[in-house]
């Protein structure tokens, strides 16, 4: 039997496997980014066939966040110990199958199934691929410039998705659920090519079978007890029950983490005040933009009657803000550092969302709604590649797979929180009430949690700056 060689030294430049490599994994980040957008814009077309409340509708959505925040922390931690090509190619194979189921059923119950399954499944692609990048190219300018295409790959996927949805959902909202089937098909064949094969895996290495089973059933709880809230209500049993079991779950997990010997997730990864800081920064980016592009969504398709496509022109020029800007962070980075990229992102984020309070039922696009895709735009192009960035500097190859798990979890958890607390606030009015008057609510909770995560990540640099200071003292 042979035995896979050990994969050689990251290169201090791009050569041609590298460049391969990369070319791969963001075509696995562009296939998210595109399902994602897609599926977004064909919102109201699916509620129209199957009839679907709004509260059901975003289930839609948080189906798949349930089953990607649900299951990154163990997909990372799996990339790491099982081998992150195995992890990868296995999870993309499920990913283009729930692609496929996606397309074929005729029910809201079965279509948040197989979003559910999909999103599982990018629960293993996304910390695989990520610590695929972070183990092939070494820290610094080299691995900043990778992951600065990589991000911008995803921004790409998610600007085109939304123009592909717009004019797929014209002919049926199913073709938005068929269209990833096969680019994912040949995704998968060529990445059993052209990825190096995994290393030999460790016989010391032990899998942490109860924090595994712990930490996924306490964020499958965490995320079904905030995605089902609006729906349920918030102090229903239903509600009350998850978050206890969540929490009960969590603190299991925490106990078993600091007693077994080889934990599933190393808590002193999180001591880090630049790992710490750019975990708030992710799960405050999605956590407003998740909310805010659902609320947006509904009001320009529903409420000033806008198509699909047009809908998808209007959050465009957000999407082609950050495909052009994304690349360009790398040596930004790499010149002062993550902090002020964070930083500068959220105040953009913050006074995009702030400006779109006051909309109208008669908005005029290039004064009403423009500033706002721009300005959130420029915050992305900032934020997502230094989060990425930030979030596995400094940590060993063989935790990659885990820092790169914390990130993703991040985002999926912030963007479940958001959009549970925005479906909430839209659906806690008067019955009678117009779906601006739901909407305007919504905005401003959205614009006060980009201020919670900018004030979060401003205590993280403050703490950093403690600790240098303290490390130059010594």
């Amino acid at each position: 039997m042979n035995v896979p060689s050990p994969p050689a030294d990251p290169p201090a430049v791009f050569d041609r496997r590298a460049w391969i490599t990369l070319l791969v994994l963001c075509g696995v980040l562009f296939l998210d980014g595109l399902d994602v957008s897609m599926v977004g814009v064909a919102l109201p077309s699916i509620d129209a066939d199957l009839d679907l409340s709004t509260s059901t509708l975003q289930w839609v959505v948080s189906g798949y966040v349930l089953g990607y925040g649900g299951l990154l922390l163990l997909g990372g931690r799996a990339a790491d110990l099982l081998g992150r090509k195995r992890v990868l190619i296995t999870a993309l194979g499920v990913f283009a199958a729930a692609s496929l189921l996606g397309a074929l059923v005729d029910s809201g119950p079965l279509l948040i199934a197989a979003r559910f399954i999909k999103g599982a499944a990018a629960g293993f692609t996304a910390p695989a691929g990520l610590s695929i990048i972070t183990t092939t190219f070494p820290e610094g300018p080299v691995r900043n410039r990778a992951l600065g295409i990589y991000t911008a790959t995803g921004a790409s996927g998610f600007s085109l998705g939304l123009v592909l949805g717009g004019l797929l959902t014209t002919a049926g909202w199913r073709w938005t659920f068929l269209l990833p089937f096969p680019i994912a098909v040949v995704l998968l064949i060529v990445a059993v090519r052209v990825l190096r094969p995994d290393p030999p895996r460790a016989t010391t290495a032990r899998f942490d079978i109860a924090g595994a089973a712990t930490v996924t059933g306490a964020m499958l709880a965490l995320v079904f007890g905030l995605a089902g809230a609006p729906d349920a209500g918030w102090t229903s049993a239903q509600t009350l029950g998850a978050l206890a079991v969540a929490a009960t779950l969590g603190g299991a997990f925490l106990t078993i983490e600091q007693r077994v010997a080889h934990p599933l997730v190393r808590l002193g990864i999180l001591r880090s005040p630049v790992i710490a800081g750019a975990n708030l920064a992710g799960m405050a980016l999605f956590a407003c933009y998740f909310g805010f592009q659902f609320m947006v969504t509904l009001y320009m398709q529903q409420l000033l009657g806008w198509s699909a496509l047009e809908t998808a022109l209007a959050f465009l020029p957000a999407g082609l803000l950050v495909a052009a800007g994304a690349p360009r962070m790398g040596p930004l980075a790499s010149r002062y550092g993550t902090a002020p990229l964070i930083t500068g992102g959220l105040v953009s984020m913050v006074v995009g969302y702030a400006l779109f309070i006051p909309i109208d039922a008669s908005p005029l696009y290039p004064v009403a709604i423009l500033p706002t895709m721009l300005l959130i735009g420029l915050g992305f192009a900032l934020i997502y590649p230094a989060v990425n960035m930030a979030g596995t500097a400094g940590v060993a190859d063989h935790e990659q797979g885990l820092a790169s798990g914390l990130v993703n979890t991040s985002f999926q958890l912030g963007g479940a929180v958001g959009l549970a607390i925005n479906t909430a606030v839209m659906t806690s009015g008067d019955a009678t009430s117009s779906l601006l008057d739901q909407v305007r609510p919504g905005l401003a909770v959205v614009t006060g949690l980009a201020v919670l995560g900018l004030t979060a990540v401003l205590g993280a640099v403050l703490a950093q700056r403690r600790v240098e200071a303290r490390l130059a003292a010594a």
